[in-house]
């Protein structure tokens, strides 16, 4: 590369060329060149050296679909972290992170500058993110920092969900925890264990708050409780367990949590609705959700004593059987091991009853008013399976089968937040790749890529719920003109794509091949093609610098 020349996306400069250097940006590879493309310039290409003072050309070839920049020898330009981001990756960056205060406006632009470039190249590991010298030992700094608080970036995090929520008549609050396994060969960092008591693994546990929208859409996350399990649990079931207060038990990261999000929504007068599996199902939660002004249901676990008007009690499942049928519907259900493919014929029925909570410890029964929506499957479940069974607690209003159908459709919005923790941990983002090696560290970096996470999976939805959709919703003009380039070549349509055709072209950049299955694409392929797309989108936005 010619000395002066501007190096791109982890290229160094070596020794003088002869010629202007060449950024060339394939599909499947990054590479630079000094030798001239082996194709002819299109058609109409102009002068390439009026285009820009510091990209000389891009071109495309048609062959291979290779955008390919010719920069200028003499254009220097300092290095700063954002020239190696795309506009749309900094706009989004700049929108959930901008406005979060940490005592100074430069860590602020840092901590934007971190999270555009985790938004452009996800991943756990800040080696893989940042492709410098100077940009790796930057991100380190910052996430090691104790000047840096993840709390309030948590916080900040949250208002910026907020923000995008505002014009929604509700959002579904999927709540649900989960764990962080990191590399701890010896155990002398501050990490606690996760999983069962025996199997060793080192980590950090976490309860986090997905705000989604009421077509099923992730907006972001409203707030993260993030804690490391250092003493072991009394026994299962022992009295010392059931006895403790709340206080003593992980049940308070939950109440946090909801407490935390609720906070949130109330800052802007925002109505959420939580959805909650079977792990809040216990007095605590019940009590904590009960005390908030929002909606709430939680899947029932166990068949609860339940006070019935003149005193009368029950258990919740018997009285129900013995209800009214509300209504059936069809629910088409996947195969996977284990469970057959089919659809499931689910008959409903509702009742309001008082749960009956008992305090272990003190023998008090406290009583939550609730509607009970019951979905089972009747005369469709396969030999040797048990039919499919929601029991739901729930405070919001419920006088029709609608009503009930709307309170089972939000329960379905819980799986929201489980592909949002694929994703994340595993999936495209990997944050449990992760070699940092502290608790503070880990915490403040995987909420950074926590954010990334449920971008990847509102691309990923929006083209399911809102197919039809302008790709401007969630794409940047740059980055539609160049998914179009590499999708078309030069003769790429005048036509605008819908969100569904943009992510479509996303995932085949990424290796989707499954078009005709049936099968939608899903947030690995998607990140994939986002960093194939991002450079290319760069690319294009350096011509016009």
């Amino acid at each position: 590369m010619q000395a002066g020349a501007t190096s791109y996306s982890g290229f160094s400069p070596g020794s003088r060329a002869l010629g202007p250097s060449r950024l060339c940006l394939k599909r499947s590879e990054l590479r630079c060149a000094t030798s001239p493309p082996p194709w002819p310039s299109p058609a109409g290409a102009g002068d390439w050296s009026h285009r820009s003072h510091c990209v000389g050309s891009i071109v495309l070839c048609a062959i291979d679909r290779t955008l390919c920049a010719e920069f200028d020898g003499n254009a220097v330009r300092p290095f700063i972290m954002d020239h190696r981001t795309s506009a749309g990756s900094r706009q989004w960056a700049a929108e959930g992170f901008g406005h979060i205060e940490l005592g100074d406006s430069r860590r602020t632009r840092r901590l934007v500058a971190i999270a555009a470039a985790a938004c452009e190249r996800p991943s756990g590991r800040i080696a893989a993110v940042f492709t410098s010298d100077a940009e790796r030992e930057a991100a380190y700094d910052f996430v090691e920092s104790e000047h840096v608080s993840a709390e309030e970036i948590i916080e900040g995090i949250g208002a910026a969900t907020v923000r995008r929520c505002v014009e929604e008549p509700f959002v579904f609050v999927p709540v649900d925890g989960s764990s962080v396994t990191v590399t701890d060969r010896t155990g002398e960092d501050d990490f606690g264990r996760v999983g069962s008591d025996n199997n060793g693994a080192r980590g950090l546990k976490v309860v986090d708050a997905l705000a989604v929208d009421p077509q099923g859409t992730p907006v972001g996350l409203l707030t993260l409780t993030w804690w490391a399990r250092h003493a072991k649990s009394p026994p299962k079931n022992s009295h010392a367990r059931q006895a403790r207060p709340v206080e003593q038990k992980e049940t308070r990261y939950w109440v946090q949590t909801v407490e935390a999000a609720c906070a949130a929504l109330d800052e802007r007068e925002l109505r959420g609705w939580y959805q909650i599996d079977r792990e809040g199902d216990g007095r605590d939660v019940l009590l904590a959700l009960h005390k908030t002004s929002h909606w709430w249901t939680v899947r029932g676990n166990a068949d609860r004593s339940i006070e019935l008007q003149g005193g009368d009690k029950d258990r919740l499942r018997s009285h129900l059987a013995h209800q009214t049928l509300s209504g059936t519907y069809d629910l088409t259900v996947p195969g996977r091991p284990g469970r057959q493919a089919r659809v499931a014929n689910m008959v409903v029925r509702v009742t309001k009853v008082h749960l009956r909570l008992r305090d272990k410890k003190t023998k008090r029964i406290a009583l939550l008013p609730v509607t009970a929506v019951w979905a089972l499957e009747h005369g469709t479940t396969p030999p040797g399976e048990k039919p499919i069974d929601w029991l739901l607690y729930t405070n919001h209003p419920v006088e029709t089968f609608d009503d009930a159908m709307l309170v089972l459709f939000g329960y379905a919005q819980r799986w929201r937040v489980e592909e949002f923790h694929r994703t994340w941990k595993r999936g495209d983002c990997d944050i449990e790749s992760t070699q940092l090696d502290s608790f503070a560290a880990v915490k403040l970096w995987a909420t950074i890529v926590a954010a990334v996470a449920v971008r990847l999976e509102r691309v990923k939805r929006l083209a399911r719920v809102k197919p039809d959709a302008p790709a401007t919703i969630d794409f940047s003009p740059t980055e539609i003109r160049a998914l179009k380039m590499l999708k078309f070549g030069d003769d790429t349509p005048r036509d605008e794509p819908t969100i569904a055709q943009a992510v479509l072209w996303l995932a085949e950049l990424g290796g989707y091949a499954n078009k005709y299955s049936g099968k939608s694409p899903g947030a690995t392929v998607l990140g994939r093609g986002l960093k194939h797309l991002r450079p290319a989108a760069r690319l294009l936005e350096l011509q016009h610098v």
